[in-house]
């Protein structure tokens, strides 16, 4: 593994991954951490090349840093964990689940999409705009480089097709906004296409998590527990 991640930990007991969102950091789930703590061992991980932990030299995908998760839970000796996905940390949840359904025990998928006409219009243009120029200039600025590889995540993944979902083995939770950026139809789909699944839609945005903690912690908690 060429990276090593940056990750805060809290609490005892069972496994609890959390997967942050596209261009975000584990400081996403300031509002979880302390909740969720009091009933499990509490791990939110900073995604390659994002927060804290460096980009390395492998490929910046969605299927790469499922593999970087399993890379980290077998040097932490983790058999098996609850994992919590937001956004793009949901694509990872997902594409992970898809491939060692062994190491997940419960699956929390939070406005999670499937590729990107998952993605309300309204989202998606500004993302494939502001991916356009920044691919523009990517060769002679190290920042529209970055700029490029994370929004070219929102453009070009995880590209998982509806019927692989039937392959999900364990438990899940699928949850959104009501106000979501994400397609109601396409968090549906996701849902039904997963055969052990709830759905809940619960009031909030994209961000329901951190904007709506109290509902949200309530509703996964119930879940997990």
């Amino acid at each position: 593994m060429d990276i090593k991640h940056y990750y805060i930990e809290q609490g005892d007991g069972f496994p609890l991954i959390l997967l942050h969102g596209n261009g975000e950091d584990s400081s996403y789930f300031v509002h979880q951490m302390e909740p969720f703590a009091q009933h499990f061992h509490v791990i939110a991980l900073d995604t390659r090349g994002h927060g804290q932990t460096p980009r390395g030299d492998a490929p910046f995908t969605i299927r790469q840093f499922a593999e970087d998760l399993l890379e980290f839970m077998n040097q932490c000796g983790i058999e098996k964990a609850n994992i919590l996905g937001f956004s793009d940390g949901g694509n990872i949840a997902m594409v992970f689940s898809l491939a060692y359904p062994e190491r997940v025990h419960k699956l929390v998928l939070n406005g999670a999409n499937l590729d990107a006409s998952g993605v309300k219009k309204t989202a998606q243009i500004p993302i494939e705009i502001g991916y356009r120029i920044a691919r523009r200039f990517a060769t002679k600025n190290p920042e529209a480089r970055k700029n490029a590889e994370i929004l070219g995540l929102m453009v070009n993944e995880p590209n998982v097709e509806p019927n692989e979902l039937k392959r999900i083995q364990s438990p899940t939770l699928v949850i959104a906004g009501d106000k979501d950026m994400i397609k109601d139809s396409h968090t549906r789909l996701i849902a039904a296409q997963i055969p052990k699944s709830e759905l809940l839609i619960i009031q909030g945005d994209h961000f329901v998590a951190n904007k709506n903690p109290e509902m949200f912690n309530e509703v996964v908690l119930r879940f997990l527990l």
